[in-house]
């Protein structure tokens, strides 16, 4: 008797998990789809073809259910992060920071709707977790490969300066028009980019030239003097 009992919660158990993982999955589509306005609990619960008890029964509210979209999401980048840092173990370092970087703009791309859903005009706690989450899944994750670049001499420029500069690029390039404008795909113009912000902060060996010589060099108000004199 003992045993059956068990079974039937393991099987309640089990049925209530895949249940929260449909609605989370619906929610995501929901929640999520580009150029569409605020989806309410009511459509989301016509979608699944079940009532507002039901969702609420496992997500108490709005809020707690976009969380659990928001997880899935970010775990999804993670898993593509540690997929593009695999692959590109043993290659040269900007090949490594144009992969990491290229599969960071894509995945965050896909989020891109729940930014904006959670940020203007909308609940500041769910703006401030995705910044967070944001934080910590990419962005100290680049700031280390950065560093690791300048641990083995391998940039001119302080890590932190091309830490910002390489953050603002891709967040700007995430909401920018010049996909449309320029007729590129994001990923084509986020990889343009890295080479461009690259090229002059990677120290490279060049044909009559000693292997330490930068590869760019940082102008300062004596240098502008001597070249106006």
């Amino acid at each position: 008797m003992e045993t059956m009992e068990t079974s039937s919660v393991d099987s309640v158990s089990e049925r209530d998990g895949h249940r929260a993982d449909v609605i989370v999955e619906a929610a995501g589509r929901l929640f999520l789809a580009p150029g569409l306005a605020r989806v309410s609990m009511d459509e989301l619960a016509r979608e699944l073809g079940m009532s507002k008890k039901t969702i609420y029964r496992h997500f108490p509210d709005k809020r707690s259910l976009l969380t659990a979209v928001l997880d899935r999401q970010f775990a999804a980048v993670e898993r593509t992060l540690v997929e593009a840092a695999d692959s590109a173990e043993g290659q040269p370092f900007h090949v490594r920071v144009q992969r990491f970087l290229i599969a960071a703009g894509t995945e965050l791309g896909r989020i891109g709707a729940a930014q904006l859903a959670a940020g203007r005009g909308g609940d500041a706690m769910l703006r401030r977790y995705v910044e967070q989450r944001t934080d910590t899944v990419v962005y100290q994750r680049l700031d280390e490969l950065i560093r690791d670049g300048h641990r083995q001499g391998l940039l001119s420029t302080p890590p932190e300066l091309l830490s910002e500069i390489t953050r603002g690029a891709l967040e700007r390039l995430l909401t920018s028009q010049l996909p449309h404008e320029l007729d590129w795909t994001a990923a084509d113009l986020l990889r343009a980019t890295v080479d461009t912000v690259l090229h002059g902060a990677i120290r490279t060996a060049r044909p009559g030239t000693d292997d330490d010589q930068r590869g760019a060099v940082i102008p300062t108000a004596r240098n502008e003097e001597k070249e106006g004199s």
